[in-house]
């Protein structure tokens, strides 16, 4: 299935969010499927977007589908993918599916299923950093669908301190590749809306 294109990804972040699942992103040969995202609007307090540009959120407010890349606590890089008016989705955790043996490398575990269980850890295992922001989809990194997502959860946000109850992480459901179990209030999308799901061309 092909690659989506720009006009794509310029839909409201939650919408992209769930699109999301199920395709698999790649750097340098190295790639894993999304199995887990959060979405970021520019209305929203807990978006980076939500005090207006800055020379840190400057790919937030450029074309939708480039990446928008910053480092967490001074220790970890982030990849996020932009949506439309300022928003972004953060992918969360991937399903491993190409050079697992460098990732394995790369971050020092064996076991398939925390290779990329997390924002930090899928940046280690695909060796990304500051130098994608603000770059294109096929422009260091490649996005295709490989596999539709029959079911997805719809739960809190994680690690952050405000608008913590808006059900805007998105998980392939039953995946055990996230990187946290779903809280018990957790929702589930049912076919009819995931079956929709489709890149340009696929």
């Amino acid at each position: 299935m092909s690659s989506p294109d720009a006009a794509w990804f310029a839909r409201p972040a939650p919408e992209l969010a769930r699109r999301l699942l199920g395709c698999e992103l790649a750097i340098g040969g190295v790639a894993g499927v999304i199995v887990e995202c959060e979405a970021y609007t520019r209305d929203d307090p807990a978006s980076h977007s939500f005090g207006g540009p800055t020379a840190r959120n400057a790919a937030m407010f450029g074309p939708p589908g480039c990446a928008y890349v910053y480092r967490a606590y001074g220790i970890h890089w982030m990849f996020n993918l932009v949506a439309e008016d300022g928003g972004a989705v953060l992918v969360r955790a991937l399903e491993p599916t190409r050079g697992i043996d460098e990732m394995r490398r790369r971050r020092g575990v064996d076991e398939v299923a925390k290779l990329c269980s997390g924002p930090g850890k899928l940046a280690q295992a695909l060796a990304l950093d500051r130098g994608l922001d603000g770059r294109a989809e096929s422009d260091g990194f490649s996005l295709r669908r490989v596999r539709r997502v029959p079911r997805a959860t719809e739960s809190r946000r994680i690690g952050i301190t405000k608008a913590v109850d808006v059900p805007w992480r998105f998980s392939e459901a039953g995946s055990r590749f996230v990187s946290r179990p779903w809280p018990a209030d957790s929702q589930l999308s049912g076919p009819e809306l995931m079956n929709s799901v489709t890149c340009t061309g696929a």
